[in-house]
């Protein structure tokens, strides 16, 4: 790297001057139209791009998620991506409610190709585009802004010289002027209204002028300075249909698109999980979860993400990073302690109706609302706490541990799980908790306990073992666990008393277990938990106690 960037790189130099900007004090309250470039731009992005029973899969599902406007291809690119067209056309693959948008260069042979693929097609979007910036001026094209408005123009009459040749089709125009966000304002607006000049849209046919971040050269604020200033400048507004296209080379595409929504844009393209050259697209996903956990229906439908993220992956063979936003692996999982302990609390609040509205710590939407599962994915490591603990053994196991318990067993899980140096399955985290607890049989090892109750007096005759010993007492009291703590006491066992005491089934069927946990308090003070199982409730507790003996 230079230790003096500004030697090399200087800041963006194209930012308009907005002084009254009004996108930052507005609020979003409705879903953008929405247009799926998966099939096109995505595609092109691909090591190994889709073949034609992918794309219609793809295509397929993008329909069944709710996209209305879809950008198939590129049809003069290639025989396939041609042939994919008049699939979907000749076929009826494409239902009479989606649009189907093609991209073309301003070329005319290529124009006359795209045509040639939309033949047929109920609603149809041609998107002509040239680039504008002025790095693309001087080094791809070496012309000038004038010649660089011509080719724009010329393309747009091609496009409207043909456009007899698809009667019977309802077609939409649409227009970008390529690398906007590196383009001076007022340039891209004299070749847009260039175009407009030709296409002539109406309040009651409008074009789509698309302004794409193609790179995001600088930061969101300034792209959404952008738009505003083309939607406040920009002649017959009320005839477009003002469309963003984001890129995420500062890995701020989601924000320069919802900031560019909020400075008037009315439309969004973007990709699944956000596929696409370089960083990749805006992320379509993220987006409209994003609106849906504002409580603005986005008019996609994610239900079923897990499905949605299967077909994705099968059909361009990329895969989700684990840390994606709402489609990751881990995205709902915790691995602190404190979050794990916070979600368990706001799930449980949620679940006995104590909030009318979404508001669990850390989960900013309920991941059953996408066809996803918090208790699926939940994981214990090192640091996971007491909290992730707790509800991993409750989850899969109904093991429902006291809530000092939970302080006392944390500690100790982690400390194992410290020592293994990685995650542990509820099933390793089952089997620290048995061999800690239910598992504890020295010093102290029952052998036979009975009880008799007369006059609300309750005695008992306990026979255990000591160290491998025999040990016999008799004990009463005004319950079993009474008479079995003054018994203790009458065999010479230093005095304790117990302080906590729960139970509850275990499990279900003729062979049903019960789980007690007890906590002990000894004359000074020391207190340890025990806890015991077994299919008679009355001897669950006296193996609780006998538990927590054993851990003194």
């Amino acid at each position: 790297m230079q230790k003096n960037p500004s030697k090399k790189y200087q800041p963006f130099q194209h930012a308009p001057k907005l002084p009254d900007r009004q996108w930052p004090s507005r609020v979003l309250t409705h879903a953008p139209r929405w247009c799926s470039v998966d099939l096109r731009d995505g595609n092109q992005a691909l090591a190994v791009p889709m073949n034609v029973s992918q794309k219609l899969e793809l295509f397929q599902t993008l329909v069944k998620t709710g996209f209305k406007e879809i950008e198939v291809g590129f049809p003069s690119a290639s025989n396939t991506e041609f042939a994919f067209n008049r699939l979907l056309i000749e076929k009826g693959h494409a239902p009479d409610d989606v649009w189907l948008q093609v991209l073309v260069q301003a070329r005319e042979d290529l124009i006359e190709r795209t045509v040639e693929s939309l033949v047929g097609a109920k609603k149809a979007i041609i998107h002509l585009y040239n680039s504008t910036s002025p790095a693309q001026r001087r080094v791809v094209f070496g012309k000038s802004k004038e010649e660089i408005v011509e080719v724009a123009v010329r393309g747009a009459q091609w496009i409207k010289d043909r456009l007899p040749k698809l009667k019977g089709t309802e077609v939409r125009l649409q227009y970008s002027p390529e690398s906007f966000s590196a383009t001076e304002v007022e340039f891209a607006k004299e070749i847009s209204e260039a175009v407009m000049d030709v296409w002539r849209p109406t309040p009651q046919h409008k074009m789509i002028l698309n302004l794409p971040d193609t790179v995001e050269v600088a930061m969101p604020n300034v792209y959404a300075d952008q738009i505003e200033w083309v939607c406040r400048n920009i002649k017959n507004r009320d005839s477009l249909i003002i469309s963003l296209h984001t890129h995420n080379d500062r890995c701020t595409g989601v924000a320069a698109t919802e900031l560019g929504l909020l400075a008037g844009a009315d439309r969004v393209e973007g990709t699944l999980f956000g596929n696409g050259e370089r960083t990749g697209n805006l992320d379509i996903v993220t987006v409209a979860l994003n609106l849906y956990q504002h409580a603005i229906d986005p008019q996609l439908d994610f239900s079923h993400l897990n499905s949605l993220i299967e077909v994705y992956e099968r059909c361009t063979g990329m895969t989700i990073p684990a840390r994606q936003p709402y489609a990751g692996e881990l995205v709902f999982t915790a691995f602190s302690g404190s979050h794990q302990d916070a979600i368990k609390k706001g799930l449980a609040e949620w679940a006995n109706g104590g909030r009318k509205n979404w508001d669990v710590p850390y989960l900013t939407i309920d991941p059953a609302d996408i066809g996803r599962e918090y208790r699926e994915v939940i994981r214990v490591n090192s640091q996971s706490g007491k909290g992730g603990v707790a509800y991993l053994l409750e989850s899969e196991f109904g093991i429902e541990l006291p809530k000092d318990m939970q302080r006392e067993f944390g500690p100790i899980a982690n400390d194992a799980v410290d020592q293994l140096g990685r995650e542990v399955s509820g099933a390793e985290l089952k089997a620290m908790f048995w061999k800690e607890y239910v598992e504890r049989n020295s010093p102290w090892q029952i052998k036979k306990f009975e009880t008799e109750s007369k006059n609300g007096i309750v005695k008992c005759r306990a026979k255990l073992l000591r160290d491998g010993k025999p040990v016999e007492f008799s004990g009463e009291g005004n319950g079993p666990l009474a008479a079995l703590v003054h018994g203790f006491m009458t065999a010479g066992v230093p005095r304790f008393e117990i302080s906590n005491y729960s139970e509850h089934a275990l499990s279900s069927g003729e062979e049903a277990a019960a789980i007690a946990y007890i906590q002990i308090k000894t004359a000074d003070g020391e207190s340890q938990w025990g806890a015991g199982v077994d299919t008679n409730i009355e001897l669950a507790p006296v193996k609780a106690v006998l538990s927590a003996l054993n851990r003194l």
